[in-house]
């Protein structure tokens, strides 16, 4: 309990200096993984302490759970088509090129790992993070169009890449004894997942519909009700042995079919509760780096800066061939595909199924990767902005948006 303590205590004394904090390049996940990090090397008998920090797992994949609804339920196929496809360009070709070109510089930088270990790797990688890019995303500074591509990117390349990351676990044989066959685990991970998030979604927004249309439900609980949604689609996930993650995503999308509102009322949601599940994943994982720092080493670190440069900017350039963006622009979003949630959860997602069996190369590096992104994208977020926004090229961009 002395640890949920002192994340409470954190949590207030943030809430006190949130709007001064908004003013310098410390970010918030900056701090909370500052934090979890000193805690854990003032306070070492936390290595023996299991039960705290396991709760904190348990409410870091309900958090991605909640987080993927909530990304797929306001996805808008207008706004889409409206910025010109540059999200779809970074959904498909820059997604694919990434979790290939990841996989290929752990192949090269660590040789004790398989092709199948290397995807795995470069699958937990792949996604970006919207909570780390959020000064860019909300910055008026930086074209509309830029802003809106990144934000859809990064709130819809989680669930795409989980996927990727339990398929190539199957291959690798660094699923649990449950999943080795690759027929069942397909069904009952992606068939199974999508099902009950399909269903889950159709049926939670017919009855949101419905209770809204007869006006029994109050507009205080509206919330409530939706944020229920994903969250029984978890429940659902864990009976059957499905993938709680595709369920959430599939939900999201869903659920807006009989429910238009469903994407006002989760994001609300995220925005004010979400908002702590999130900050209690960065403790928790300034927690673990704290522990396991002493077995980083300079392949972890070569892999972090390789992911967070080539592996990222290489398919973003790829991807924009005849976006006609500038190259600055193209420079710019490329740099900030920030790594944070959900390579965290989706780690975490690996190491569960391994159960203690796995190659901790692959901890290693995307703690790394990590910890390098919350710095690097955080602290270079305000900077780059100034001068993006003082370049020819992004007043250009301003102008066409």
């Amino acid at each position: 309990m002395t640890l949920i303590a002192i994340f409470i205590a954190l949590i207030f004394f943030y809430s006190l200096v949130s709007s001064r904090l908004e003013r310098t390049v410390v970010t918030a996940p900056i701090l909370f993984t500052t934090a979890g990090m000193l805690v854990f090397l003032f306070w070492p008998e936390l290595r023996d302490r299991r039960g705290n920090v396991e709760l904190f797992l348990w409410l870091a994949q309900v958090g991605l759970v909640l987080l993927l609804f909530t990304d797929a339920s306001r996805t808008d196929l207008t706004l889409l088509k409206d910025i010109r496809n540059l999200p779809i360009r970074l959904l498909s070709t820059g997604l694919l090129l990434t979790i290939v070109l990841g996989g290929l510089a752990a192949l090269v930088i660590f040789r004790q790992l398989s092709l199948w270990e290397a995807g795995i790797l470069g699958a937990i990688l792949a996604p970006t993070d919207a909570g780390l890019g959020q000064v860019i995303v909300s910055s008026p500074r930086v074209p509309v169009r830029i802003r809106q591509a990144l934000n859809v990117e990064a709130g819809l390349n989680d669930g795409l890449s989980v996927p990727f990351l339990l398929f190539f676990m199957v291959l690798a044989g660094r699923a649990t004894a449950g999943h080795s066959n690759l027929g069942r685990f397909i069904l009952e991970q992606l068939g199974y997942g999508t099902l009950i998030g399909l269903a889950g979604g159709l049926i939670g927004g017919s009855f949101l519909g419905l209770a809204r249309c007869k006006e029994w439900i109050a507009e205080s609980s509206m919330q409530l009700g939706v944020v229920a949604v994903p969250l029984l689609a978890m429940m659902a996930s864990e009976a059957v042995h499905a993938s709680m993650f595709i369920a959430a995503f599939v939900a999201g999308l869903s659920v807006q079919v009989r429910f238009k509102e469903a994407s006002k009322h989760s994001v609300e949601f995220a925005e004010e509760w979400g908002q702590l599940l999130n900050l209690s994943v960065f403790f928790v994982f300034g927690l673990l780096v704290a522990r396991d720092w002493r077995q980083f080493n300079l392949a972890h670190v070569e892999y972090a800066v390789m992911s967070l440069t080539v592996v990222r900017m290489l398919p973003v350039a790829i991807a924009l061939i005849g976006a006609r963006l500038s190259r600055v622009t193209v420079l710019f979003m490329g740099w900030f595909g920030p790594r944070g949630l959900a390579s965290i959860v989706l780690g975490l997602v690996y190491l569960q199924e391994v159960m203690g069996t796995e190659e901790p190369t692959i901890r290693f590096a995307v703690m790394v990767t990590v910890l390098f992104s919350i710095f690097a994208h955080g602290l270079s977020a305000m900077p780059g902005i100034t001068l993006y926004a003082a370049s020819g090229p992004a007043e250009a961009e301003q102008r066409i948006a």
